[in-house]
């Protein structure tokens, strides 16, 4: 019995089919605002369900490949019948049901449990929508032609008019692996389209040694179909990583051997001699795509990282500061320019659309409509915008979250929407952006939006006020909702309960340095604006000096830097030290206070003020100097001092020294301002 244990196979086989059916979902959800499948549709998802059934029996997982064959007969019965008459509604919410139910069982086996599910009571409501097509194709037709059934069934041994016979030599990407694998998948598929199948090797899955005979000669196979040679070869290239392809045809009845003895000898005729080659020459025989494992991307960024770590602790040696060398200046440039060409190109890689994120939300919508009886439309804006791999997985749930609660809580019912003077269906808009070095994400609706009333009244009862509501500005008390126990299960309903679970969603986005804000207007809907760097690893930074200390402040946070003068510096009547600046007051935080470090320089107008932004906040930093900006290499903290507030991870500098990257954002909530 094949041994299937390797990682390798397992994660081709989890990505193919969660490529495959997120692919489905999105082209069904589609189909569904049309009111029908199209041929291409059906095709497509027999094609998927007929490959999931192959690649789990393959992997010895029976389950999925049992269910995806209840499926795969489903969609054969419309292949075979295109005027079958069907509720499209209830064929969408079988596919959808049984997507789930595939990704279910993915999601165990990626957890290391047994794809044990039991899909019984979905395969009952398969078979019965089955019987019910298979009935109305059985119901009597109108009275064929003699010449219409003839043509429908072919004499006993006559073949097919226009069949071809086809001979393929596949050639795989070095280094893509499990090649006997992609041979059999090609074998999988050429099922659906052509009879007569022979390949050499004949035995792709027991044979041993059918892996290096596919790596030195090819994978050879031949069969009869009735498509075109044009059709034929847009089919193996679409092929997951094909390198090159040898697609030939020949007449029906004529031996193979003979005909690689005539291409050897030269005796092919010229015009079909010229005609091959054309076609041959026609077909591109590379593949300029290939996948590569998120691993093998973090470890590249790591590698980055350490060499901008190198190039630092090589340009700002102190020791070459002190030399006068003209020659050693001219390479560093150098280095430094390549230095970075290198990092935009590791981070382009990084990079990924959100087109798949946004469209997921595309299925969310739906459900919650006919859960709730509601008609909300989503609407996507900007899904081509490109954020790091690792941002796109941290924000999937949050965002999923956000919209459940627009259209739960925010958008109002059809009724109450035409009682406003609304049009009866509402909107949420997924709109993403760049906004200089940061993305916003946001999430949009146009329904009745928060009550600033209630949100108080509930912030007080909870007792997270730090000051009367009255003094506290709209984004004040709407930002309140982020706030650990500001909800719960009883929550009022006047103000759209949309503080149920968004201190979690909070918390996923600060995770990946974001951060999120929310804006609204009562009766006219509201706004959620996420915020994140577009990378995570490498930062522009300002060093600064505290005492013995060091710190980092991203250039992202900092509005400007002054030394004010004596005496500027004054207390409100809470205590807390604050300065005006242009006719408006702001905040002063001593970082020598906050992390008890010893400091010589205490008199403002002897240090620095670093007037920091995040968000809608501003804070005025005192440090003792500035000691000049560097791009930096983002670390994790050490899990000893992970939870030290205002910090968000270390780099180390040109010089070896650690520095700590502070995080504003930390530092403002240390200070209890919302």
């Amino acid at each position: 019995m094949p041994d299937f244990s390797t990682d390798s196979l397992f994660d081709l086989f989890i990505f193919e089919t969660e490529q495959n059916l997120e692919q489905i979902e999105q082209s069904v959800l589609a189909c569904e605002k049309t009111a029908a499948y199209s041929k291409e549709l059906v095709d497509e998802i027999f094609r998927v369900m007929h490959t999931v059934k192959g690649s789990a029996a393959m992997m010895q997982y029976d389950g999925i490949s049992h269910f995806a064959h209840k499926m795969e007969d489903l969609f054969s019965i419309l292949r075979e019948d295109s005027q079958a008459q069907y509720d499209v509604e209830t064929l969408t919410d079988l596919v959808l049901s049984s997507i789930d139910f595939i990704k279910s069982e993915l999601a165990k086996l990626t957890a290391g449990k047994s794809a044990d599910g039991d899909a019984g009571e979905l395969e009952e409501r398969i078979a019965l929508f089955a019987k019910a097509l298979r009935s109305a194709k059985e119901a009597p037709h109108p009275p064929e032609s003699a010449a219409q059934a003839v043509q429908k069934e072919p004499r006993e041994g006559v073949e097919p008019a226009g069949e071809h016979r086809y001979r393929a030599t596949v050639f795989f990407e070095d280094g893509c692996m499990m090649e006997n694998i992609r041979a059999f998948d090609i074998v999988h598929k050429l099922g659906e389209l052509a009879s007569d199948i022979t390949h050499i090797p004949a035995d792709i899955i027991d044979d041993d040694t059918c892996v290096d005979v596919i790596r030195k000669n090819g994978f050879t196979v031949e069969f009869s179909a009735d498509l075109s040679y044009d059709e034929m070869t847009r089919f193996f290239m679409k092929q997951v990583f094909l390198k090159d392809l040898a697609l030939t045809e020949r007449a029906e009845g004529e031996a193979p051997d003979a005909r690689e003895e005539k291409q050897q000898v030269g005796a092919v005729p010229a015009p079909e001699k010229e005609r091959l080659m054309e076609r041959e020459t026609a077909a591109p025989m590379t593949s300029s795509i290939i996948s590569v494992g998120v691993a093998k991307l973090d470890r590249l960024m790591d590698l980055l990282g350490e060499l901008v770590i190198a190039e630092a602790m090589v340009i700002h040696n102190p020791e070459i500061k002190k030399l006068q060398l003209e020659s050693f200046q001219k390479a560093a440039g150098q280095l430094r320019k390549i230095t970075g060409e290198m990092q935009d190109l590791v981070m382009s890689v990084r990079m990924v659309p959100l087109a798949t994120t946004f469209q997921r939300m595309n299925r969310i919508v739906r459900d919650m409509n006919r859960k709730l009886g509601k008609d909300v439309e989503l609407k996507i804006v900007g899904e081509e915008t490109e954020v790091d791999k690792n941002i796109i997985d941290h924000i999937a749930d949050p965002l999923m979250h956000l919209v459940r609660n627009s259209v739960d809580h925010g958008v109002e019912s059809s009724e109450e929407r035409a009682a406003c003077g609304k049009s009866q269906r509402g909107a949420v808009t997924l709109e993403a952006k760049n906004d200089g070095g940061d993305v916003l994400i946001i999430v949009r609706d146009d329904g009745r939006g928060l009550d600033r009333e209630a949100i108080a009244q509930r912030a007080a009862e909870r007792g997270l006020l730090t000051k009367p509501a009255s003094e506290m500005t709209d984004k004040e008390v709407y930002s309140l909702i982020f706030l650990p126990g500001f909800s719960t299960n009883d929550v009022i309903t006047e103000f759209s309960g949309r503080g149920v679970g968004l201190d979690v969603v909070v918390k996923n986005i600060e995770e990946v340095g974001g951060r999120v804000t929310v804006e609204s207007v009562k009766g006219k809907g509201s706004a959620f604006v996420m915020k994140f760097p577009l990378t995570l690893a490498i930062v522009e930074g300002m060093n600064l000096r505290v005492g013995g200390s060091l710190y980092t402040l991203p250039i992202t946070n900092i509005r400007e830097s002054f030394r004010p003068k004596a005496g500027e510096t004054f207390e409100d009547p809470d205590g807390n030290e604050m300065i005006m600046v242009r006719g408006k007051c702001y905040p002063v935080l001593r970082l020598y206070d906050l992390f008890d470090i010893p400091s010589d320089v205490t008199d403002p107008s002897e240090g620095i003020l670093i007037m920091a932004e995040n968000g809608d906040n501003t804070i005025c930093l005192f440090a003792d100097e500035l000691l000049g900006q560097q791009e930096v290499v983002v670390k994790a903290m050490p899990q000893y001092i992970k939870k030290t507030r205002g910090l968000s991870g270390c780099t180390l500098l040109g010089d070896g020294q650690i520095s700590l990257i502070l995080d504003v954002g930390g530092i403002i909530a240390a200070r209890g301002q919302p």
